[in-house]
């Protein structure tokens, strides 16, 4: 192997491994099934790839040939075999398509069998002979190729949105397979061109499939802790409210009593969260509402409580001791970073900008005895006065009511 076509290989090794890392931080991120089935798929089927090249036996030339023949005749279909069972659960497994999921399972078992015939023909057979071997197993890992087209091709027409990405990965992947199994059987008459286009491919699908599994884990991890929602918690911000609001407030005037501390409760009312539902659409007041729960947490910290009492009005608790920063400073922090501008995006994806218009009440207080929803009425009987007191809204535009308790 000449020194150009061992670097070409090496750096597809560094490539695969680069993503290997990445699938690695993901599983230490997540910690979960997915991100693992990811980190295994890109660490075996990119180690099938390095040793079909015969980059190994060049960088470390006293690797026993007979190990080399079985890991060269096996790994590619064991490879297979796992990619295509990964990617029939990428494509929703059963619940989305029981026709494609039976296809995918089935196939990776009946593939998985023939890697390990392979493997242990391998062992017998004689070296003369090897080629023949390779020759069948470069058949049988194309299987695997076909059948991924097929299940992908029928996702993307069932409306999958990420499958059409998908088949551009395959053409990769069917450009990786062919050009590698060219390498190890060693084709006479093609260049570094060949082998650079392989190599190519061979990183092109390996990024495209881990960014591609990446995205569907995110998007399931944020549909499973949706659907573990806490009854009482709203969708969009994630921040509690009626039931679950007054128990963590009650809970946290709880923990006060006992450090003889003293509580303070803001309430933010936003008087015009509703302005833009006429030029930008419905549901723009969902972006107003993330971004602001972003800001208020932020400006808050993560020790006090921070709720949604209702949709205009939102809900901070904080303890006062010595060690803490002065209420007044907080309450300055929060009013300074909630009143700036934000961008937000109407139904035709245009830009507008929404300026909060707020009123603020505060209540400070022993916690012993206190009754949480007469201190958050009191406050938000505040906020409401400071809006009316600036002139901002209607009396007719004050008539809200906290969010049920159940």
């Amino acid at each position: 192997m000449s020194f150009p076509e061992v670097a070409i290989w090496s750096a597809m090794l560094g490539g695969v491994l680069t993503l290997a890392a990445l699938a690695l931080a993901d599983v230490l991120d997540s910690r979960s099934k997915s991100s693992v089935r990811n980190l295994l798929f890109v660490f075996i089927t990119g180690a099938s790839c390095v040793v079909i090249t015969g980059l190994p036996e060049q960088l470390v030339p006293g690797l026993p040939p007979r190990v080399l023949m079985v890991l060269k005749a096996g790994m590619g279909p064991a490879a297979g075999a796992m990619a295509l069972y990964y990617l029939g659960s990428w494509l929703g497994g059963v619940r989305e398509d029981a026709m494609v999921h039976r296809l995918t399972a089935w196939a990776a078992v009946v593939l998985g069998l023939a890697a390990l015939g392979l493997a242990a023909a391998a062992t017998q057979v004689h070296a003369e002979q090897f080629r023949e071997l390779m020759l069948f197993s470069a058949v049988v890992n194309l299987v695997p190729v076909l059948l991924a087209f097929v299940a992908v091709m029928r996702a993307a027409r069932l409306g999958d949105p990420l499958a059409p990405r998908m088949l551009l990965a395959l053409v990769c992947l069917a450009v990786m397979t062919c050009g590698l199994y060219l390498r190890g059987l060693d084709v006479q008459g093609l260049g570094l061109g060949a082998w650079l286009l392989t190599a190519t491919a061979t990183v092109l699908y390996f990024l495209m499939a881990t960014v591609l599994g990446l995205l569907r884990n995110r998007h399931n991890r944020e549909l499973i802790r949706l659907s573990r929602l806490q009854q009482g918690s709203d969708p969009a911000t994630g921040l509690p409210t009626g039931a679950a609001l007054l128990a963590q407030v009650e809970h946290f005037f709880w923990r006060t009593a006992q450090n003889d501390g003293e509580c303070t409760v803001i309430c933010l009312y936003v008087s015009n969260l509703y302005e833009l539902a006429d030029s930008a659409g419905a549901g723009v007041e969902s972006q107003i509402l993330v971004t602001m729960a972003a800001r208020i947490r932020r400006a808050a910290g993560f020790r006090g409580v921070v709720g949604l009492y209702h949709p205009r009005c939102f809900v901070v608790v904080l303890t006062a001791d010595r060690h803490a920063p002065p209420i007044t400073e907080t309450v300055a922090k929060l009013r300074h970073a909630v009143s700036h501008p934000m961008t937000v995006m109407n139904d035709r994806k245009e830009r507008q900008i929404f300026r909060p218009r707020l009123g603020m009440g505060t209540v400070s207080l022993d916690p012993h005895g206190a009754h949480p929803m007469d201190v958050l009425n009191d406050a938000e009987r505040q906020a409401l006065a400071r809006v009316l007191l600036h002139g901002r809204i209607a009396q007719s535009e004050l008539e809200t009511e906290p969010m049920p308790l159940t």
